[in-house]
């Protein structure tokens, strides 16, 4: 995996995006030289050929995102995925209709585009049947083996069985509490600890992750050292959780990984620099969105009788607390008989309207006047009710420290994580919203915004 945005991305996946960028690209200069009567070196760099060509594939390569085509990059259904591409096509011709209306200039010919998207389509789909079935099994795809016995060891191989896309595999387990050959999530037990330096050099694999069951157990350290020098990678559990999960294990988190760590979230001056950020993208969203504030505002005043904002105490920055604006998507009443209680999946108390609002996010609107106030950012752990904050905080360890940075409209739990209403999907959640402070940046910041755009475009609602 490497390291992007700050976060980890699959090996197989940049493979897939840089040879698909070199496929349509020679698809469609493949197309002018078939085509075009005239001299086509003319067509591409003295009548912006080139320029028209890159339009269409920034207009494929965002369709194939939309479609989740590089989330899932492994071919479930071969008819599926030529349905997908085929819809990612009409978006690029789309596209070009509405470029012609801003330029006629940067419209590639019609002739060109028909060809071009027929041999960029074959060749898309001939290459990721290709990579799926065959190259992506072998090429980038790193091999872990898990040593010491930790249950950490094993929510990591569950996380990779369930997460085929990721490009690892677990190349088996070396520990001491169950027999050889023993079956575990995703592999089977090596051999004890005494074996260690046997079984990886039977094996080989790319990375060494090491959870040890219980603290006063003995680390082989001399077999570490060697297999170090030898030029072995050796990870902690806790350091591969973060790594392959992409989130922060509390189950591993000690409070000195919080003191002493170098990497724990930005400078200050990244913490003004994003704060003004904030501020001057707050003010433009506010001017662009007003339209559509303004629709909202007569659809919750039309549907439902009430207040049109809702107005909610959260818990912001320090733990000081703020008052959240939202249109009203629950009935005036939601909260008379039951007091404060987390909104579920298909909740009963939100209206019709409610339930599209939130499923366009368009509920979530006004707080851009949150962010202009200085009281949220664009992106940030989720803020949530002081009831609920007092009691998770008593039951959850490291619940307080959500509250260092400003929350946000979006954040990294939000695009990464189901909707939850349970203890534990509220410790999995500040696993997240933990690695989003420890990694907060402006590049995290973009890739969390346009995740979330992708969700608002295909009406997945907020999660």
């Amino acid at each position: 995996m490497i390291r992007l945005f700050r976060v980890f991305v699959p090996v197989g996946t940049l493979i897939l995006l840089l040879s698909e960028i070199m496929l349509v690209s020679s698809a469609f200069i493949l197309a002018t030289y078939i085509i075009l009567d005239v001299d086509p070196k003319i067509y591409l760099f003295y009548e912006r050929g080139i320029t028209s060509i890159a339009l269409v594939l920034v207009s494929i390569l965002i369709g194939m995102y939309l479609h989740d085509l590089y989330s899932d990059i492994f071919v479930k259904s071969r008819i599926a995925l030529l349905q997908q591409l085929c819809l990612v096509i009409g978006i690029a011709f789309l596209t070009q209709g509405f470029i012609a209306y801003l330029s006629r200039g940067l419209r590639m010919p019609i002739r060109v585009m028909v060809l071009g998207s027929f041999i960029a389509l074959a060749a898309i789909y001939s290459w990721r049947v290709f990579l799926s079935s065959y190259a992506l099994h072998v090429v980038g795809r790193d091999s872990l083996l898990l040593v010491g016995g930790s249950p950490v060891l094993e929510e990591i191989a569950q996380f990779i069985v369930d997460h085929p896309e990721k490009g690892l595999s677990i190349t088996g387990y070396v520990d001491d509490f169950h027999e050889p050959g023993f079956q575990l999530p995703g592999a089977t037990v090596l051999g004890p600890m005494n074996m260690l330096r046997e079984v990886v050099d039977r094996t080989h694999p790319n990375r060494i992750v090491v959870g040890m069951f219980e603290r006063r157990n003995r680390l082989p350290v001399g077999d570490l050292l060697h297999l170090r020098f030898a030029g072995h990678i050796i990870e902690e559990a806790s350091t591969a959780y973060e790594s392959v999960c992409g989130r922060i294990c509390l189950n591993e988190l000690r409070p000195s990984h919080l003191i002493y760590t170098g990497e724990l979230g930005p400078s200050r001056t990244a913490l003004v620099y994003h704060q003004v950020t904030n501020l001057m993208a707050a003010a433009v969203g506010i001017l662009v969105t007003s339209p559509f504030m303004l629709i909202t505002a007569l659809v919750v005043r039309l549907s439902s009788p009430g207040p049109i904002l809702y107005r909610q105490v959260r818990v912001g920055l320090n733990g000081e607390p703020f008052t959240l604006y939202k249109f009203r998507s629950m009935r005036v009443d939601a909260e008379a008989g039951t007091g404060a209680v987390w909104a579920s999946k298909d909740d009963p108390r939100i209206t019709p309207a409610g339930r599209v609002l939130r499923k366009l996010r368009l509920d979530e609107l006004p707080q851009l006047f949150n962010v202009l106030k200085g009281e949220m950012a664009l992106v940030g752990p989720r803020p949530e009710r002081p009831e609920f904050v007092k009691t998770l905080s008593e039951s959850i360890p490291y619940y307080q420290q959500r509250h260092a940075v400003l929350p946000g409209i979006t954040g990294w739990a939000q695009i990464n994580y189901k909707y939850g209403d349970t203890l534990e999907d509220t410790v999995t959640k500040l696993e997240f919203d933990l690695y989003y402070i420890k990694n907060m940046s402006a590049a995290l910041d973009m890739y969390i915004i346009f995740h979330t755009v992708k969700a608002m475009l295909l009406f997945r609602g907020a999660q």
